[in-house]
């Protein structure tokens, strides 16, 4: 799980929250606001992928705030997902996620 921000607002949303499932290769673009919070961020993820997809058994995120904080933490350990945070400056850790990103900003910034 990774964001894309300061992208230009459009139907009042200005980032993408972007998911990527590393085995199937999907990924799940949430147009969102810089402004959310970490209960906004659960919400977003329970809406939007629990419940089409299922539940995860772990989640890579980077080192954002949202990622690590209580209510994040606690959802996680209540639903028994695995939550790992990527190294900084270590782009294998994440590296589908940033991929991913990469080529949707190149797609953005196009149109």
């Amino acid at each position: 799980m990774d964001f894309i921000t300061h992208l230009p607002p459009s139907n009042s949303f200005d980032s993408i929250l972007v998911i990527a499932d590393s085995f199937s290769k999907m990924a799940v673009f949430i147009p969102t606001m810089s402004s959310i919070t970490s209960l906004d961020l659960a919400h977003l993820f329970i809406k939007n992928i629990f419940s089409k997809h299922g539940l995860s058994s772990s989640i890579v995120s980077d080192r954002g705030s949202l990622f690590g904080s209580y209510v994040c933490t606690n959802i996680c350990q209540q639903l028994k997902i695995s939550r790992g945070l990527s190294t900084a400056y270590h782009p294998k850790t994440d590296g589908q996620t940033e991929r991913v990103n990469q080529i949707l900003e190149q797609y953005l910034w196009m149109h």
